[in-house]
């Protein structure tokens, strides 16, 4: 049976004059994009950038609502409430859906950012407020999340989910992911990233920081777009797949 997945980055990670990756490169390699919606990264007119450019391309358009800390990056906790988390979602959302619609397209998914998706995937409360919006957004999006309450959540209110392969993240033993503060969180070696992510994808197997091997069944490999190489090394994992035999298409065309 051949195995197909999608590969995703988080783009429109600029501000104003300040650009982060190489989007229209990253661009005619993936197959989905993770588009930041002003909270942590983005702006209107790089939102419309990036969004025109998933068009054309036909790559599959998601949102990546944050924590509002644009300072931060979105990777500190706000100790915002369930209802604060909610109607950040849908603001963020809707900025984003407004200009896909302009476009001639539509949102396909959606993907919490930073701290906001580590805290869904432990948070009942994060994970309820977030699915919850999901659902009445639109009952055909696909929440983008690793293993946890979120997926659980988005599954429980009947939506689909796309589990979540980090390609270039280590793992603890229990599937979450090394914190970005601690020694050996990120991978450097594109050698070992493309090596862990064919077996991530064919084997359903990747190996945490301490070598044990974990079960993961991911629907969607996601490459950081602000990683060193980031464009050569997506190209490396997409070769690296496919010489493995596994089709690279976009999440909403295949998901059941």
């Amino acid at each position: 049976m051949t195995r197909t997945i999608d590969l995703v980055a988080d783009l429109g990670e600029g501000f104003g004059p300040w650009r982060m990756g190489d989007d229209a490169a990253l661009l005619d390699i993936l197959t989905s994009a993770n588009v930041a919606c002003g909270f942590h990264a983005g702006d209107p007119r790089i939102m419309d950038q990036t969004v025109r450019g998933c068009a054309q391309r036909r790559v599959g358009i998601g949102a990546h609502p944050s924590f509002p800390d644009l300072q931060g990056f979105g990777r500190r906790d706000m100790g915002l409430t369930a209802e604060e988390v909610r109607t950040d979602v849908l603001y963020q959302f809707g900025a984003l859906q407004a200009i896909a619609a302009f476009h001639g397209a539509k949102v396909t998914h959606l993907a919490p950012h930073g701290r906001l998706g580590n805290l869904v995937a432990v948070r009942e409360d994060y994970a309820d407020a977030v699915a919850t919006a999901a659902r009445r957004l639109d009952p055909e999006l696909i929440v983008l999340a690793q293993d946890g309450r979120l997926a659980e959540a988005a599954r429980a209110a009947g939506l689909r989910v796309g589990i979540v392969g980090i390609a270039d993240r280590a793992y603890e033993d229990d599937g979450t992911l090394v914190r970005r503060t601690e020694p050996g969180a990120v991978i450097r070696d594109p050698e070992e990233i493309q090596r862990r992510t064919v077996r991530m994808v064919v084997d359903g197997v990747i190996e945490s920081r301490n070598g044990v091997p974990i079960p993961v069944a991911c629907d969607t490999v996601l490459v950081h777009g602000d990683t060193a190489g980031a464009v050569a090394l997506a190209q490396r994992i997409r070769d690296g797949l496919e010489a493995a035999g596994v089709v690279i298409a976009p999440l909403a065309d295949w998901l059941e």
